[in-house]
């Protein structure tokens, strides 16, 4: 890998200590919803299916348009949930 493009990688990533954290006061995990994966505030979403419609939508009105039940707070904590519990390591991938 380009010795200036692992060094910006570098720089750029953001450690988790680093990270001023939010209570995570609509992140829940219940073993008897969805087989205890976080879920926001109980209901049968997961942070992974909102982090998914996050992906395929153009905008969060359009995610909220689809699951009317989120509010954009509830989009924000799960995205915030996931990026936090990332593995953050770097992964080399090969040159072209």
């Amino acid at each position: 890998m380009d010795a200036n493009l692992t060094s910006s990688v570098r720089r750029a990533r953001i450690r988790k200590e680093d990270i001023v954290m939010t209570a995570f006061d609509r992140i829940t995990a219940d073993p008897a919803v969805l087989g205890g994966q976080p879920c926001v505030r109980g209901l049968r979403l997961s942070v992974r299916r909102i982090v998914e419609a996050v992906s395929a939508y153009r905008t969060w009105d359009a995610v909220i348009a689809e699951y009317p039940e989120l509010e954009p707070e509830d989009i924000r904590q799960a995205l915030e949930f996931a990026a936090i519990n990332l593995d953050d390591r770097v992964i080399e991938l090969p040159s072209a």
